[in-house]
């Protein structure tokens, strides 16, 4: 799948949830804006901070008519384990056999500590109510990134 752009449609998906059953992005529509975010691996210091600072401003983010949505390809148990330790009040997806991950291009080449592998590349989409993504953030940078995604959500009006 080719890089996803700022003003096309998201690709639909479905994916098994840490709440229980599965969620849409389909769900949101005409409803709310989705933040969408790709994360590499449950309980790893990026991940538990970038989902503790999504954690610790979900309030306001309800308050702009948006939704948090956490992805990886760990199995629901992990996201369980990873929701009870921090306390996490928004829905981790599991996208075990990285179909989504694919589809948005995040699953990639890395290199972590000068060994290449594939993975999956920090990144969130900010997707508005009619399923159009407004907002591509790359290679995420965890610190303030929750802050710098709301400020976004609210210049949307």
């Amino acid at each position: 799948m080719s890089e996803i752009v700022e003003g096309e449609k998201a690709p639909e998906f479905s994916l098994p949830a840490s709440t229980g059953g599965e969620i849409s992005l389909s769900q949101f529509k005409g409803k709310s804006h989705v933040v969408l975010y790709f994360y590499p691996k449950d309980m790893t210091p990026g991940c538990t901070k970038e989902a503790c600072d999504f954690r610790d401003v979900k309030a306001q983010f309800e308050k702009v008519g948006a939704v948090i949505l956490g992805v990886s390809t760990d199995d629901l148990r992990s996201h369980g384990k990873f929701t009870a330790n921090y306390s996490l009040n928004f829905p981790l997806l599991s996208d075990a056999d990285k179909k989504v991950t694919t589809e948005y291009g995040v699953y990639k080449d890395k290199s972590l500590y000068g060994r290449l592998g594939m993975g999956t590349e920090r990144t969130t989409f900010v997707i508005d109510k009619e399923g159009v993504v407004r907002k591509v953030y790359h290679k995420v940078k965890v610190e303030k990134h929750a802050e710098a995604v709301l400020e976004f959500i609210r210049s949307l009006g």
